[in-house]
């Protein structure tokens, strides 16, 4: 980073950090707040979804869940075969369907089933329950079946784990089973055994499940957001006892309707229940109790992140098609009929073997039809698998602690100030708050897809624009103010029009002052100590005299887009290059000199007719590179240059006295305009204080100005100053004898002639055909 840059950005870090911390500050607990009163929910969910399918998806199928669906083309099936219509009848099936399929899934080497649905309805065919609870016991197979909360149902009684099970049963009879080949129908008029007689204490027992918390923090309730208590509705009693356990299977779904989150555990005050994932994987992970310590979730020796509210994001992974097998229902039913008949099945022997199956319904028509970031029709069971899946080998999406998600939106909201307070460039403040919007966007992607962390987006983002909008105001502001001062300081020393300009293309000066290479023009009157003697009886004349005379000067050099940087008694002192930057400052500086000679030999001549003194006036001009800005003390100041480029500027006009000459110019000055200008090579010269020797011009003209007499004078005095330097001074007399007889009024020419001839009197004892300046 070149010097000045950095200067730059120091300087306005110090004049204007304490805004841009304080419109971070004031940007990001704007945004907090919108974020506490639930105005960025949906912004923040759209963000969240759009993140969690580009950089989640795509994941491989499950190995471990199946899924059992409830399609269409099942329900078609069903219907239309009138051997099954009459053992299963139309949807919702009779129980002895899914007593069948549980035999079935056994025999495939399931390892436990989880039916997304609620069972608690009794059947009209009481021996159809029990005869579904008696394969299960028989089956031995983990069955797990779902039950809701409602506002009508009644609570429970607090379940006590440590009594002894209070479950008084009139035991059910057998229910007699048919041979392998034969269907239920056959049995239809058996005998229906008595239900069994549960106790309240068996059924609080049978539905509740050991929950607690061992950070003080209270359980989510199974009121949620309404003000009336919702209990479990209990599910028909012939299947407590023959079920496996049962969880709850209530819509866990955002305000938006989409289901990205999942608690673990809830109370009704009385009992704590857990969702039914999480009811089947204790027992298949062989916990008693669910714990919940601060961020973790507990099962048995296995554990897992979670936010503080006892619930967590999920991680699908993809939609439901993509991510878990699927076999329909009436493909398994069909694999029991056919195994019942002693034939071979028709799925892949593998496809149950240790799995877990979910068994839900996936048809629109079953109004089980769920939206996810992925989709905004997947079936509900979509979520049950999700859980289970992670439960058996995944991780949980948890949000990011409040502090680091108010952390960054400080911090963005502090680069958006400071890096639009610190550039002011347009392109930058155009394309901030996009690019910024998609580094959030790329950032929650990349931390949910490594970490499965959900940080926030819509608040750093909300906090990012409106820093960025509010450094723009601030830089619409100081450049006004900045605009204004440069119009105010510069308007006195450059044409109107060249101070609007440089406001127009933003090439505002950097007051604080920088390094560049700009052209000095220093001018000066000959004998003005005696001009000013002659006004001493009337100094107001002598003011009038002046002010027209650098006027004259000053006009020429302002139309050539100079700026004045100050008038030191008669003498001009002019800047190009600063504070506008001018590739072409050297030739505009020439052509300035050139003006103003031109205009004061206009003046000289009203002067004469007036019988005022000359105003005979000499010129230097130097390029080179110069620290130019404000200098000062605290009282006054002004835009001026310093360096040895201005130095030798100063010089350089004196230097005209030594040769005879009008305007000279530095060697710099001459390679930079020398395309565009007509000069003759007056010397090689020494400054005081330095070794090394350059080169003077006398600028003559604009190129293809020069008059022939001119053109043969300098040519002339070219040949003696070569002769001169070789310290042949007598031939080089020679040459400019003659030439200062045919132009006697050339002022270098008599003075190359009066050194040569010095010379020829009083040999040098060293001579390097260099001149030295003295101060």
């Amino acid at each position: 980073m070149a010097s000045g840059t950095w200067k730059t950005i120091q300087e306005r870090w110090r004049h204007h950090g304490l805004p841009m911390l304080g419109i971070a500050l004031v940007a990001t607990l704007i945004a907090w707040a919108c974020d506490r009163a639930h105005l960025l929910k949906d912004t923040e969910h759209l963000a969240y979804d759009k993140a969690l399918v580009e950089f989640t998806g795509g994941r491989a199928a499950s190995g471990q869940v199946v899924v059992v669906a409830i399609d269409q083309s099942t329900i078609d099936a069903i219907s239309q075969d009138t051997q099954l219509q009459i053992n299963f009848g139309n949807w919702p099936y009779t129980r002895t369907l899914w007593a069948r399929i549980a035999q079935e899934l056994k025999a495939a080497g399931a390892r436990a089933v989880l039916f997304d649905a609620v069972m608690d309805e009794q059947s009209s065919d009481k021996s159809a329950d029990l005869g579904f609870a008696q394969a299960l016991r028989e089956t031995g197979l983990p069955f797990y079946v779902g039950m809701a909360s409602s506002g009508s149902a009644k609570p429970l009684v607090r379940a006590d784990f440590q009594a002894p099970v209070p479950l008084s049963t009139p035991e059910a009879a057998p229910h007699p089973e048919p041979p392998g080949d034969t269907f239920p129908e056959e049995f239809e008029d058996a005998p229906a055994p008595a239900p069994p007689v549960l106790t309240p204490e068996a059924r609080a027992r049978a539905l509740a499940f050991p929950v607690s918390r061992t950070d003080g923090e209270a359980l989510p309730s199974l009121q949620g957001t309404s003000r009336d208590p919702r209990y479990p509705v209990p599910p028909t009693p012939a299947l407590i006892g023959a079920m496996s356990g049962f969880g709850l299977v209530d819509t866990e779904a955002d305000g938006d309707g989409s289901m990205r989150r999942t608690k673990f555990a809830y109370t009704d005050g009385i009992n704590t229940y857990v969702t039914l994932p999480v009811r089947m994987m204790a027992d298949l992970l062989g916990a008693k109790e669910v714990t919940l310590s601060g961020r973790t979730l507990h099962l048995g020796e296995h554990t897992w992140h979670v936010d503080d509210d006892g619930g967590a994001a999920l991680d699908y992974g993809g939609p439901l098609d993509t991510r878990f097998p699927q076999v329909t229902l009436f493909a398994v039913l069909n694999d029991w009929i056919r195994r019942s008949q002693g034939k071979s099945v028709d799925l892949d022997a593998a496809l149950f073997q240790g799995k877990v199956v979910i068994i839900g319904g996936t048809s629109v028509g079953l109004n089980d039809i769920k939206a996810t970031p992925f989709s905004s029709t997947q079936p509900g069971l979509v979520k049950q698998a999700t859980v289970v899946d992670t439960l058996l080998s995944g991780t949980f999406i948890t949000r990011a602690p409040a502090g680091v998600d108010l952390g960054l939106t400080f911090f963005v909201a502090l680069v958006s100030a400071v890096l639009l307070m610190t550039a002011r460039w347009t392109p930058l403040e155009v394309a901030w708050p996009p690019v910024l919007i998609l580094g959030l966007f790329v950032l929650t992607g990349v931390l949910l897809k490594t970490s499965h962390t959900h940080v926030l987006m819509a608040m750093p983002a909300l906090a990012g624009v409106g820093a960025s909008v509010a450094a723009l105001a601030f830089n619409h502001l100081v450049a006004n103010r900045e605009t204004q001062f440069i119009r105010q300081a510069f308007n006195r020393f450059m044409e109107p029009k060249r101070v609007e300009q440089m406001i127009r293309s933003r090439q505002l000066p950097r007051l604080d002052g920088e390094n560049k290479e700009i052209t000095a023009f220093f001018s000066d009157i000959r004998g003005f100590s005696t001009f000013s003697e002659r006004f001493k009886e009337d100094p107001r004349q002598l003011v009038r005299i002046l002010n027209t005379y650098l006027t004259t000067v000053s006009g020429a050099l302002l139309r050539e887009g100079g700026c004045l940087d100050k008038y030191i008694g008669d003498a001009v002192v002019c800047l190009f290059g600063a504070p506008m930057a001018q590739e072409d400052h050297a030739v505009r500086a020439c052509r300035g000199a050139l003006a103003a000679k031109a205009a004061v030999e206009v003046l000289r001549v009203d002067f004469r007719r007036q019988g005022f003194p000359d105003v005979y006036t000499r010129i230097g001009v130097n390029s080179a590179v110069n620290f130019v800005g404000n200098f000062g003390s605290d009282q006054l100041f002004s835009y001026t240059a310093i360096g040895d480029g201005m130095n030798l500027a100063a010089r350089l006009e004196g230097a005209n006295k030594a040769y005879g000459s009008v305007i000279m110019i530095g060697p710099r000055t001459y390679e930079l305009a020398r395309e565009h200008i007509e000069v003759r090579e007056l010397d090689r010269v020494r400054v005081a204080g330095k070794t090394e020797a350059v080169t003077v011009y006398e600028l003559l003209a604009l190129k293809g100005q020069l008059d022939a007499s001119t053109r043969h004078t300098v040519a002339r005095y070219h040949e003696a100053l070569g002769l001169y330097r070789e310290a042949r001074f007598a031939e080089a007399a020679a040459v400019l004898e003659a030439e200062a007889a045919r132009s006697p009024e050339d002022g270098p020419t008599g003075k190359l002639l009066e050194r040569c001839r010095e010379y020829l009197e009083s040999p040098p004892a060293k001579f390097d055909g260099v001149a030295n300046l003295e101060k």
